[in-house]
């Protein structure tokens, strides 16, 4: 099994298809990008750690670093944000688009 399966296998049943959407997502938005944990964190790889998401007691948190969060910040209203991180509340619907522009932001940005 993958790591990142056996990771997502671990959480919440009642988050597991909330984990599984923000994964394909940023697969589509980058598909060259290598999956891997780091961090204890599945990340999106691409000779450098590119974007990571990981489950939390009362959110989701994507993990874009701080130059994606004040790039995007009038997007992330919404959103509970500090530098380098946003917080999903489980509660949300998930910006699935904004997760994807994201993550094909930092893909052109921070891929080797």
């Amino acid at each position: 099994m993958n790591p990142i399966d056996e990771y997502i296998q671990k959480q919440d049943p009642a988050i597991r298809s909330r984990l599984h959407l923000i994964r394909a997502e940023i697969h589509t938005a980058i598909p060259e990008a290598t999956e891997r944990i780091s961090y204890q964190m599945p990340t999106f790889w691409k000779g450098r750690n590119i974007i990571h998401f990981a489950a939390a007691r009362n959110h989701i948190g994507i993990y874009p670093g701080g130059e994606a969060t004040a790039v995007f910040a009038k997007k992330l209203t919404g959103y509970k944000t500090s530098k380098g991180t946003i917080q999903i509340r489980h509660d949300q619907e998930l910006p699935l688009e904004l997760i994807a522009e994201i993550a094909t932001w930092c893909y052109g940005r921070y891929a080797k």
